[in-house]
């Protein structure tokens, strides 16, 4: 791409480049959308933390119910072994079940319905807001605000400072 002066176009690239005819506002609302379901995506991952650590939690018991019948301490390993291993989480769950309930109940749909939204309102390109933020933030011809990675720092005319 060339701009206006011969130079490389540093701006963003087509995938990033507001339609025409899309107003500030449905940018601004479709960034707030998306940032509501990053923060879901971060929720799922805390989600996921929990269903790996209390597995991880629960084959330990394993282990300490096997130390506590070698300690001398069969009522307890029994206990344990029946009190708590394999025991739901909450009723009639164990936490893959609370996953998978998530997912289809909240995730699915709310991933489904920001990606229809985008691809209705703004052609498909993700991240407007963000990439109109960055042009505002990024300072032309600087080798380490370059718009893109595909753009040479030293054909745009930095300096290297």
């Amino acid at each position: 791409m060339s701009g206006q002066s011969g130079q490389p176009d540093d701006g963003p690239d087509h995938r990033h480049r507001r339609p025409e005819g899309v107003s500030d506002e449905t940018v601004e609302a479709l960034g707030s959308l998306s940032k509501a379901l990053e923060t879901t995506e971060r929720a799922r991952g805390h989600l996921y933390s929990f269903h790996q650590l209390t597995g991880t939690a629960d084959l330990e018991l394993d282990r300490a119910v096997e130390l506590l019948h070698k300690a001398g301490h069969p009522d307890w390993a029994e206990a344990v072994r029946t009190q708590v291993l394999g025991r739901n989480v909450i009723p009639g769950h164990w936490t893959f079940q609370i996953v998978e309930a998530y997912d289809d109940t909240y995730y699915r749909p709310f991933r489904e319905l920001e990606q229809a939204a985008v691809e209705e309102l703004a052609e498909g390109r993700d991240h407007l807001y963000e990439a109109e933020m960055k042009e505002a933030r990024r300072t032309a011809g600087h080798p380490h605000h370059t718009a893109r990675p595909d753009v040479d720092p030293q054909i745009t005319g930095g300096d290297g400072g």
